[in-house]
């Protein structure tokens, strides 16, 4: 009597935005590749993309508001063969969405799918939650709210205070991406038990779908302006960001976030203003010897010209 055939190993993608496709074309050869979006129309077509590229892929719909939903895509995906990637790619932006719906899709349903998946990865796999550069533009919390934030209850993280009472969808969308970066740390622990590895990256503007409805919604000025001023001169493309940390290169690096953002962050002010402040260079400064009456005048370089980033005048301090 033969035996049966092995399954093939598995990528489940939720979500089918062009980061999360682009991840799943650079990790999937030789494996099959479980689609969940919100519709069944959204996971046909992505389905499609990728079958036509030589890929066997399922499609299914998957609502990650709900965990119940979440657990059936969980099921399916047992059914199917070892777990050996999940990318989290679903979510809703500002302009998409009211406040309620972006912390449940975005905060919630992303710390029941960590949580669900971390009890089924196969040994070897990993994770990667795609969440955005907006978790860095809020105002730093205290260590208790992240610790919460890291390691509450999903359902608990919905009713705490600093996150039911943000006041705009935008101030939503940062702090559910806030609390992906910390929650994949909160999560890496469990993972490993099944060794497994878990990661986020935190993505600028990328040529996505999502990125135009931002370009040109209701904060394209704000988001123009971020083009204009970032160092890279320019949007990423979804192939630029995908893949960087799941492969087995990468098997040290688990429970991180991984900001890819063109320098946009680096040239920000803490409110969220793209201003990259400059300060000018003193020609020469003293340093004291202890031993002597006199300090020893330090030269500036003559590489430097007069004005120079905070970063060069940090790095003489």
């Amino acid at each position: 009597m033969s035996k049966p055939e092995a399954k093939r190993d598995l990528t489940v993608v939720v979500g089918s935005g062009g980061i999360g496709l682009a991840i799943a074309r650079r990790i999937s050869s030789g494996r099959q590749i479980l689609l969940a979006n919100h519709t069944q129309e959204a996971s046909d077509a992505a389905a499609k993309v990728l079958e036509n590229a030589g890929f066997t892929v399922s499609a299914m719909v998957a609502d990650i508001s709900s965990r119940a939903a979440i657990q059936a895509v969980v099921a399916k995906a047992r059914s199917l063969g070892p777990i050996k990637a999940l990318v989290q790619a679903a979510g809703v932006s500002p302009s998409q969405a009211p406040i309620a719906a972006i912390l449940k899709v975005d905060l919630f349903g992303t710390a029941v799918l960590l949580e669900e998946f971390g009890k089924v990865m196969a040994e070897g796999g990993s994770g990667v939650v795609i969440s955005s550069q907006s978790g860095y533009r809020m105002p730093a919390l205290t260590a208790a709210q992240d610790a919460l934030l890291a390691t509450a209850p999903p359902e608990a993280l919905l009713e705490l205070d600093f996150v039911k009472n943000v006041e705009s969808t935008l101030h939503a969308y940062q702090m559910s991406k806030r609390c992906n970066s910390l929650r994949v740390r909160g999560e890496a622990v469990q993972w490993a038990r099944r060794g497994a590895r878990v990661n986020s990256i935190s993505p600028g503007i990328i040529v996505t779908p999502l990125a135009h409805d931002e370009l040109y919604g209701e904060r394209a000025e704000f988001y123009q302006a971020m083009l204009k001023k970032m160092p890279a001169g320019r949007a990423g493309t979804p192939d630029e960001v995908a893949a960087l940390i799941m492969g087995p290169e990468g098997g040290f690096i688990t429970g991180s976030d991984f900001l890819i953002d063109g320098g946009a962050t680096a040239t920000s002010d803490a409110d969220g203003r793209f201003t990259l402040t400059r300060a000018p260079l003193p020609t020469s400064r003293k340093i004291h010897v202890p031993g002597t009456q006199q300090g020893l005048r330090h030269a500036r370089p003559p590489s430097l010209s007069r004005s120079a980033t905070v970063l060069a005048t940090l790095s003489r301090m």
